[in-house]
């Protein structure tokens, strides 16, 4: 399932850095704000909002290197299915316009004692977009992961893959990433690490494929309120406030 800030660690990207500037966004390693309310129907549903100091999605900037305010929503049922929606804010273009909205569905579920597997569907819309010349903003992109726990530590396995689709140059793509994530005893903070891999249409590198990555530090501040401080990366193309090294801030609430 989505969850706010989605630096799961994640991104997207048509062939030319100008096209990934606005098509590079989601994956999976974000810090989760979400809480939730089960009914005696077996549906859970759980929501985020937060605010963070630059939108990273797979190490690159869909925010400019601004402010950008996301949330999202899920419902899920106790079989294991859910479905959901998160959005942001994004830099303006007449392309993208000023939001990405994603919607997601799929299931997730203990396979085996202490292992779980998510699989589902995600697609990536921009409501206010105009498209471009390329065609279409919008696109789909499946994914799957699986998490266990080695020790003190949470790790998760994890791969997304854009099919060949208009949106990102009539090419498709490969993610796939590992996120860890370790609580400090007798402390609200806990440690993470990311490091994604993109092979396609969506890398910010010429030759096709490059390496995202970060670390950072957790703080739960209350039941319901979490601050992350993050470093991410991204290989590739450098470019200031969109593929450049920096450090993000995020404030996030749970309701």
């Amino acid at each position: 399932m989505r969850t706010s800030n989605k630096i799961t660690l994640g991104g997207k990207a048509k062939s030319t850095v100008l096209g990934l500037s606005a098509i590079l966004l989601a994956s999976t390693a974000v810090p989760a704000f979400a809480q939730e309310a089960e009914s005696s129907s077996g549906i859970t549903v759980s929501g985020n909002a937060a605010v963070t100091s630059d939108y990273r999605f797979r190490g690159v900037s869909f925010s400019d290197g601004d402010i950008a305010i996301q949330g999202g929503i899920d419902v899920a049922h106790e079989s294991g299915f859910y479905i959901g929606t998160w959005g942001s804010s994004i830099e303006d273009s007449a392309t993208f316009g000023h939001t990405e909205l994603d919607v997601y569905g799929g299931w997730s579920g203990e396979v085996a004692s202490g292992i779980t597997f998510d699989v589902g569907l995600l697609y990536y819309i921009y409501p206010n977009g105009e498209g471009g010349i390329a065609g279409p903003s919008d696109y789909f992109e499946p994914y799957a992961s699986i998490s266990g726990t080695l020790g003190p530590v949470e790790a998760t396995l994890g791969a997304a893959y854009a099919f060949d689709q208009a949106a990102i140059g009539d090419d498709d793509n490969l993610y796939i990433y590992t996120d860890f994530s370790s609580g400090i005893p007798d402390t609200p903070i806990s440690l993470n690490a990311h490091l994604g891999y993109t092979d396609g249409t969506l890398s910010t590198a010429t030759d096709g494929d490059n390496f995202d990555w970060s670390v950072g530090a957790d703080w739960a501040i209350t039941e319901n309120l979490t601050a992350s401080l993050m470093y991410v990366g991204v290989g590739g193309v450098k470019v200031d406030d969109f593929t450049d090294d920096t450090v993000v801030f995020t404030l996030g609430v749970a309701f």
